[in-house]
């Protein structure tokens, strides 16, 4: 098998022409192991990146090299684009799977249009309107966190509906934020700190959910517990660090967390506070007005 070359400064998908050597790395969204009229086997591959798609040929070692990937798998291949009946084709000489955590996935899959760094400071100035001590204290530990933060600017919040894309849950987040600090002007009997922090960490659970590849997938415990549970766990793992949060302060945070999609799905389960009733209203606000601006209206 020929050595898959390298290269420092790949073309992508957008960028290849007729006759051009390509060597980089691609995602695999089709892959059918085919006949020629003689029988001979090949492999007809679909290849994307986020700015397009290309159909691919395998020829040679077609089933030696298919047994090495998925549809689904990030793969570098090495070949040279050639023009069949008007559109571009990649004729593929050597191909290798490669492992999604050592590639940026935002070079395959669909990212936020909005700044992440904007964001994030958006993000802290969200979190520097909580006054509360314990409440101060676990979104400091949160935010604090390096490996949790890269996480919470890189989840999508879904995988098809609302902000379905790398930076949504982070976009999401701000936004639920931000309608919080609005709702509390109009409603200052509520407990702002509560409801403000509630909305930051409410969807935390799903910077444990999500896989990334080729697609956006569901880890093992996103698709066994969900999001909501992951989020419930990872406020026990920080609050357990915030000697400030005591078990009430916790008790109300989680409350919120946990009904912010509504009060069930445990039987009989209530709203027990006016804070998590909001949130669940404003969470539902900007998921649903998103969905219809990304998808269209319901019924539509």
């Amino acid at each position: 098998m020929p050595a898959v070359e390298s290269s420092d400064a790949p073309p992508t998908v957008a960028e290849l022409r007729a006759g051009q050597e390509v060597s980089g790395v691609f995602a695999c969204s089709r892959k059918d192991r085919l006949t020629t009229k003689t029988g001979a086997p090949y492999l007809a591959l679909e290849l994307r990146d986020r700015t397009g798609a290309i159909s691919a040929r395998v020829f040679r070692d077609a089933d030696v090299l298919g047994a090495r990937f998925e549809r689904g798998d990030l793969v570098r291949v090495a070949g040279r684009v050639e023009r069949f009946r008007d559109e571009l084709q990649l004729e593929v000489r050597a191909l290798m799977k490669v492992d999604a955590g050592s590639v940026d996935p935002s070079s395959f899959l669909p990212t936020a249009y909005r700044d992440l760094d904007e964001l994030d400071g958006f993000l802290e100035h969200l979190a520097s309107e909580v006054f509360h001590a314990g409440d101060q204290a676990l979104l400091a530990a949160m935010l604090g966190d390096a490996s949790l933060r890269a996480a919470w600017r890189r989840a999508p919040c879904t995988r098809a509906g609302h902000h379905a894309y790398l930076g949504g849950l982070l976009e999401h987040t701000v936004a639920v934020g931000t309608l919080a600090l609005e709702v509390r002007q109009l409603h200052p009997r509520l407990d702002s700190d509560l409801l403000i922090t509630s909305a930051l960490v409410h969807d935390l659970g799903k910077t444990r959910e999500f896989t990334y590849g080729a697609e956006i997938g569901l880890s093992e415990e996103g698709r066994l517990l969900g999001h909501i549970e992951l989020g419930l766990r990872l406020l026990r793992e920080y609050a357990s660090r915030v000697p400030a949060l005591d078990v009430a302060r916790e008790t109300a945070i989680a409350h919120c967390v946990l009904t912010h999609h509504g009060p069930d799905p445990a039987p009989g389960r209530r709203f027990a506070s006016a804070e998590a009733l909001a949130l669940a209203r404003i969470n539902s606000l900007d998921a649903t007005v998103k969905g219809a601006l990304e998808h269209g209206l319901p019924g539509g």
